[in-house]
């Protein structure tokens, strides 16, 4: 069964996720050069890695689908943990292509004889 979809909702959250990861520790590395420390730079860390767990998720849905819809479920609550007002989009994306994976049924091929 054709699951493109899923890919590409995981694929495009995944992107976005790397770009609000990227912006948080942009943000974070300012942070830290005015105040001498930062949480945020951690967090964005974090966001990196659950983006990328997002991506391979994406990839494994092909083939297992509920095992890699589960990880972009979890990816995206991952992401809008981290990053917050950053990670509502990618979260939106991840979340309903993992759902669309997890709930999915295959569609039923009659049998020829």
């Amino acid at each position: 069964m054709s699951r493109t979809t899923e890919v590409v909702l995981g694929i495009i959250g995944g992107l976005i996720g790397f770009g609000g990861a990227f912006l948080a520790l942009f943000i974070g590395g300012i942070d830290e050069a005015v105040s001498g420390s930062s949480e945020i730079s951690g967090l964005g860390a974090s966001a990196f890695l659950f983006s990328a767990l997002a991506i391979i998720g994406a990839i494994v849905v092909k083939f297992k689908a509920k095992a890699g819809g589960w990880l972009m479920v979890i990816s995206g609550i991952a992401i809008l943990i981290s990053i917050s007002l950053f990670g509502v989009v990618p979260a939106l994306f991840l979340v309903a292509a993992g759902l669309m994976g997890i709930m999915r049924k295959p569609k039923k091929q009659p049998v020829a004889q």
